[in-house]
């Protein structure tokens, strides 16, 4: 199969699922927004809203224009003679939390043996029948898996801190990438639009907060009132209706209380002045800086757990959660990785 072929079938991915989404009718039309509709079942987390805006994002950026471009950085992948069997090992805090994996591994011409997780089974395998169905090659060069995995050249694994210590266990010996808690953050300087503000909002509630480009502090310059900035979300105001995250809510605020640890209570998020990156859901981290130094002093010593930062001169507000597919994870080529087999301290 030609890099060609490969990118036309990805292409052909996206198109479908911008189709569906649109009300087209397509062969998996149907299926796709039962899916939708019923991922809460299985993962109280998954509300349609939030299954609904992940398809979106991958849809909209697997056009052809994208994937080429994308592509035009890897001459290697024009000519994959040896082909890997990639082991992944697939996250699920957010809806196909592992679909880039999926997509660098069959687009670089390598074949993906991957672990689903068992909070996001079905959605994988959907992506996985309509890349069939365009191109039917694809059948030997996929194995979607509940259990164990076996049979792996290298290894991609996306886990907490916790279990990434088993994967280096367990996967050390092979050539691997394994990613650990990652968190983002937002830049407040003070000149921001009440638009921007708003689309802050996006990066903080979209997935209740759950995933590593969510995020869970930011930083205000000196004086900077806290209260400036959450008067403009009040349009996520009801995400206090999704009962577990309403539990997270009021046992954060009753911790708070408790403790006698003063907070901002909007009535559906906690604003807490706090030096650590990693909020809780429900919760965000807040504090001040003094100089553009202090503040970049901080990302540097902090780099290895940030994931992305929004703001001025960042990542546009709002768009945290939008990736491009060059935006890779922990800042590790993964392309690079399974076409040269070679990332700087991992192998």
């Amino acid at each position: 199969m030609t890099l060609s072929d490969r990118i036309e079938s990805f292409a052909f991915l996206g198109e479908t699922l911008r189709d569906a989404l649109a009300g087209k009718q397509t062969k998996f039309t149907s299926h796709l927004h039962q899916l939708i509709n019923n991922q809460q079942i299985k993962n109280l987390w998954f509300t349609p809203d939030n299954v609904k805006l992940s398809v979106s994002v991958i849809a909209n950026e697997l056009t052809l224009d994208n994937l080429n471009k994308w592509c035009s950085d890897y001459p290697e992948l024009n000519d994959v003679s040896e082909p890997l069997n990639a082991g992944v090992i697939m996250a699920g805090n957010i809806p196909l939390a592992g679909f880039h994996d999926f997509l660098s591994v069959l687009i670089s011409g390598n074949r993906i043996t991957a672990k689903k997780s068992s909070k996001d089974p079905d959605l994988i395998e959907l992506i996985k029948d309509i890349v069939i169905s365009f191109n039917p090659e694809f059948v030997n060069m996929i194995s979607l898996n509940e259990g164990k995995i076996s049979g792996f050249d290298v290894v991609i694994a996306t886990g907490s801190d916790n279990s990434s210590r088993y994967f280096e266990y367990y996967f050390g010996r092979y050539p691997h990438i394994i990613r650990r808690n990652r968190n983002s953050i937002a830049i407040i300087d003070g000149t921001e639009s009440d638009d921007e503000l708003r689309d802050l909002g996006k990066d903080i509630f979209s997935y209740f907060g759950l995933g590593c480009r969510n995020i869970s502090k930011i930083w205000l310059p000196a004086g900077y009132k806290v209260s400036e900035i959450t008067k403009k979300w009040d349009r996520f105001s009801g995400i206090i209706n999704h009962y577990k995250y309403a539990n997270n809510y009021d046992f954060h605020k009753a911790v708070f209380l408790i403790n006698k640890e003063e907070f901002t209570d909007t009535g559906y998020l906690i604003c807490k002045e706090d030096d650590r990156l990693s909020s809780p859901v429900s919760v965000l981290y807040y504090s001040y800086y003094n100089s553009k130094e202090e503040l970049d002093l901080w990302i540097d010593i902090n780099k290895e757990k940030i994931q992305c930062i929004t703001g001025h001169n960042f990542i546009p507000f709002g768009k945290a959660q939008a990736p491009y597919l060059w935006d890779y994870a922990d800042g590790i080529d993964t392309l690079e990785f399974l076409s040269k087999k070679k990332v700087p301290g991992i192998l």
